[in-house]
């Protein structure tokens, strides 16, 4: 099931204080860049956030999960936490911070 445009927009509008937010559909799924860093994947409709140790302190333990089969653990963000903005927010603010810069690609 892939997922829905209103799903992205609506995260992506509840995460837009933590800086410069962006989605890019990859496969009928969904990337959310925060400051031009992949922060998140959204499969399914669910939102999946990158794992860190701040995201772990956010988040709590027991929601690591797969957003694809074959992929890496990230943490599982329940809907209950979608309609707290804050929360939501600063989860991705902290998870943006941790996170290294992407590699600059090579110009063929």
């Amino acid at each position: 099931m892939a997922t829905k445009q209103s799903t992205v927009d609506f995260l992506t509008d509840q995460m837009a204080t933590a800086g410069f937010i962006r989605s890019r559909k990859m496969f009928g799924e969904y990337a959310i860049y925060c400051n031009e860093k992949v922060v998140a994947l959204v499969c399914d409709d669910q939102l999946f956030v990158k794992p860190t140790e701040k995201g772990r302190e956010i988040v709590g333990e027991g929601h690591d999960a797969p957003p694809y089969p074959g992929a890496k653990m990230y943490l599982q963000i329940d809907e209950d936490h979608w309609d707290d903005r804050e929360w939501l927010t600063n989860l991705i603010a902290q998870t943006a911070e941790a996170l290294p810069l992407p590699k600059p690609k090579r110009k063929r």
